[in-house]
């Protein structure tokens, strides 16, 4: 057998006998949170574990996540405690979250984050003050025309939530559209109130109005990550770097991460260095 028949009959032994690395794919749903989130999160392993991690961000909404993470499309995503229980598990808002995830699909319910990005209803700071609004309780005996975005007007702890526990009427139905377009539709005066999300970054940044939800008809939507077990099992590592993001955010942060992205248009990529950075991560 010549030189070169040896080498790379060598060569394939070696790799063939040699650890093999799980190409880690993060996902994340289709608005700027989970965006940011998912890269933050990709970046962090990266620089922990020195390879390369694959990024699927942007796949659409809950239940394609979801999905993408029972078929192996990706590994993990980050994940609302409200939604997930809403949503995917159709459970009360008291059962036990990361005993139902491992128990009913084998996955990992990790520390929360420490972002709480409930629904908020907002309205304009000016209709606030002129009417002396504080709470959604006040708001109800009023009639507003309602923007919402697709899965607000669908999910049982979205708009069912609302009507059911404050029993708003509104003007006609609901003006459904992506939710980047509501700041821009109660901006314009073609709503007077939106279903937005605590962390949206235009919320410290303009003259809006959250109005309180004093009687809970939204349930807490703590971030975290949510991932396949196989995985963490076969890669330890992995749960210790993801468990490094834990308690490393705020709402304020958040809201200051989406409006950079959203409003600055920094490169997302960026963002998420500095934020790890920041956070003494890197």
């Amino acid at each position: 057998m010549d030189r070169t028949k040896i080498i790379a009959g060598l060569i394939f032994l070696l790799t063939a006998c040699g650890p093999k690395t799980h190409v880690i794919r993060v996902g994340s749903k289709n608005f700027t949170e989970q965006v940011v989130l998912g890269e933050i999160i990709a970046q962090h392993l990266e620089n922990k574990l020195h390879q390369h991690v694959a990024r699927s961000l942007n796949l659409g909404g809950t239940l394609l996540a979801q999905q993408a993470l029972l078929n192996r499309e990706i590994d993990m995503y980050p994940e609302y405690s409200g939604t997930a229980l809403a949503m995917v598990l159709k459970a009360p808002r008291d059962a036990d979250l990361p005993a139902e995830y491992s128990r009913r699909f084998h996955l990992a319910w990790l520390p929360p984050l420490g972002i709480d990005n409930g629904f908020a209803m907002v309205v304009r700071g000016a209709d606030a003050r002129a009417r002396g609004l504080k709470t959604l309780s006040e708001a109800a005996r009023m009639t507003w025309t309602l923007g919402v975005g697709y899965e607000f007007e669908q999910r049982a702890d979205g708009l069912g939530a609302l009507k059911s526990v404050y029993g708003f009427q509104f003007k006609g139905s609901p003006k459904t559209m992506d939710l980047g377009l509501l700041y821009k539709a109660i901006e314009q005066n073609q709503v007077d109130m939106i279903a937005a999300n605590a962390t949206d970054g235009l919320l410290s940044k303009t003259d809006l109005q959250v109005l309180e939800d004093n009687r809970h008809a939204f349930p807490p939507y703590q971030v975290s990550i949510v991932a396949r077990e196989e995985l963490l099992n076969e890669m330890p590592e992995v749960r210790a770097a993801l468990n490094e993001l834990s308690g490393k955010f705020t709402n304020a942060k958040m809201q200051e991460l989406n409006y950079q992205v959203d409003v600055e248009h920094r490169a997302l990529a960026a963002v998420a260095e500095v934020f790890l950075r920041s956070a003494g991560l890197k």
